[in-house]
């Protein structure tokens, strides 16, 4: 039931948010996110070819990930997770003024904020950073480290920007921008990095990339704020603290940054734990987790980015009934793009690795480490997409601190089963400890929800689909793997042939998976079914 305001402020219809549907919403994002995740693959071969795995890209690794981990805790997913319920509730109680009051107050707060935080940590850096190298780290790498992280840190504080930003217009349905941004992220970095590099000299080459990255940021949010104009926001000096929404939004804020840094966490304990391995073992699982993130970011970021603001207005409006659906459906939405996913990367890890990075710097051992880092990535990643939406439907409820439970248990887990397989399995064993951490999250999530939400998860339905979408990922398996080894038996291992040889196993496979899904039923498969062929008459 919608709740009106105490004093509701009038506004003109054209300051309603537009709500095109959740299907285009998310084939656009989808096919951007796709597109920009193909593009950080392809900035990783560049700078693979370049760097391999070595002991200075383990180096520029660390670097990046410790201001990404304090990114992760202050700015950006975690602001715009806790800002966007409470600005969806403002405008859905037609309070746009107030909307637009919180959002100037929240941007010179986290500019201040984050500002002082980037300056200590730049300052700081020689004395922070050595805290997360190993003894495998000698002094020449730790110093590199130290210099990079002081380039990268500034990207704290405009992506903490970045993200309010994108929080706002994420509540007005405004995708695009957002989605297309990284893609031209990636790019700048691209272009820094080859332009660059020839400045510098021996490990300081990594500068360059460092350079890309900050330049990369500053595009990203230059993209994004003329769309505020769009909406007709206009920035206003503010410093409201006493403001209740303001509190309301950071207090949001401290469960949320524990909830969504999981995989950031995870990421650092992988890096730190990998400096007690090996000098490339940190890059090494960097690079198989930038082929993970690629179904991730073109299908469940994707999908939980869409349906977050949908979820926030059905909590809202107390409709928790739309909320179950809504969720469910999502859920399975995930489980039929991702199960086949890492059914296809477990099978193929080694052939797509290669295919992928082996050139230049970036030799056979490097496959090896990397190809079995991905390997163990895949076991988790139809849970990490699920996660991914599951923790956004408590952020809409406004109730974050159960996820902030399970995401804690879910560090202790991960770090407890790394250190007990690091040292007889190596990188395998720091994978195996997040794909274990990520599906007690799941399951954990889906049972405090279900006593949350008063009713049935539509768990029955998700099981039931599960079981189908997990048979026929078994075929698209078996089907990719003797296509490909058939394939490369018969052409070889030249890049033509690695392309062929991978991407037909890649069709085969899915084509396969498809007539398996639709003749098992699978109703989500039936709907995309639909939309397609629907699709297909409206253009004929």
């Amino acid at each position: 039931m919608r709740v009106e305001p105490e004093e509701p402020q009038a506004e003109p219809a054209a300051a309603t948010p537009r709500r095109r549907g959740v299907a285009g919403n998310t084939a656009i994002f989808s096919v951007a996110t796709g597109l920009s995740r193909i593009a950080g693959l392809i900035r990783e071969v560049v700078a693979r070819n370049y760097f391999g795995t070595s002991g200075p890209m383990s180096a520029f690794t660390l670097a990046f990930q410790i201001p990404n981990l304090v990114r992760g805790l202050f700015a950006d997913a975690a602001l715009s997770a806790a800002f966007v319920p409470v600005f969806t509730e403002l405008l859905e109680q037609d309070r746009r003024r107030d909307a637009f009051h919180l959002a100037s107050t929240l941007f010179f707060c986290m500019l201040a904020a984050l500002g002082a935080i980037t300056a200590f940590f730049i300052v700081f850096a020689g004395a922070v950073m050595p805290l997360f190298t190993g003894d495998k780290f000698d002094q020449q790498l730790v110093h590199l480290t130290v210099g990079l992280s002081q380039v990268l840190f500034p990207i704290v504080v405009l992506l903490g920007i970045n993200g309010l930003v994108v929080g706002i217009l994420n509540a007005y349905d405004h995708f695009s921008i957002p989605a297309v941004a990284p893609l031209v992220w990636n790019f700048v970095i691209i272009g820094c990095l080859i332009a660059l590099r020839p400045l510098f000299h021996g490990d300081k080459q990594l500068y360059a990339y460092a350079i890309g990255v900050l330049a990369g940021t500053v595009v990203q949010l230059a993209m994004a704020l003329p769309v505020l104009g769009r909406i007709d926001f206009r920035l206003r000096p503010a410093f409201d603290l006493r403001d209740p929404r303001v509190k309301r939004v950071f207090v949001l804020m401290l469960p949320v940054t524990i909830g969504l840094g999981v995989i950031n966490f995870d990421l650092v304990i992988n890096s730190a734990l990998g400096t007690l391995v090996s000098a490339q073992a940190p890059s090494a699982i960097d690079a198989a987790f930038r082929i993970y993130m690629l179904p991730q970011g073109m299908f469940s970021v994707a999908l939980a980015t869409v349906l977050f603001p949908t979820l926030s207005r059905y909590a809202a409006r107390r409709d928790l009934d739309g909320l179950r659906a809504t969720m469910s459906v999502g859920v399975r939405q995930i489980f039929l793009l991702l199960v086949p996913a890492a059914a296809y990367t477990l099978v193929l890890a080694t052939p797509i690795t290669r295919l992928i990075y082996q050139r230049g710097s970036f030799g056979t051992t490097s496959t090896d480490l990397v190809s079995t880092a991905l390997f163990w990535f895949s076991f988790s990643l139809p849970f990490a997409g699920a996660n991914l939406l599951l923790t956004r439907t408590f952020f809409s409820l406004q109730r974050p601190w159960a996820p902030t439970g399970l995401a804690a248990a879910n560090l202790v887990v991960n770090a407890i089963v790394s250190l007990a397989l690091y040292k007889p399995l190596g990188v395998a064993g720091l994978v195996i400890g997040t794909a274990v951490a990520s599906a007690g999250m799941t399951l954990g999530q889906a049972f405090v929800l279900r006593r949350l939400l008063h009713g049935s998860l539509e768990g029955a339905a998700t099981l039931a689909a599960l079981i189908r979408i997990g048979a026929a990922s078994a075929l698209l398996g078996a089907v990719a793997w003797v296509t490909w080894w058939a394939l490369d038996q018969a052409l070889g291992r030249s890049l033509p042939a690695q392309l062929l040889s991978v991407g037909a196993a890649a069709f085969a496979g899915a084509a396969a998976y498809a007539a398996a899904v639709l003749a098992l039923r699978v109703a989500e498969a039936q709907q995309i079914e639909r939309l397609v062929r629907g699709r297909l008459r409206r253009a004929g």
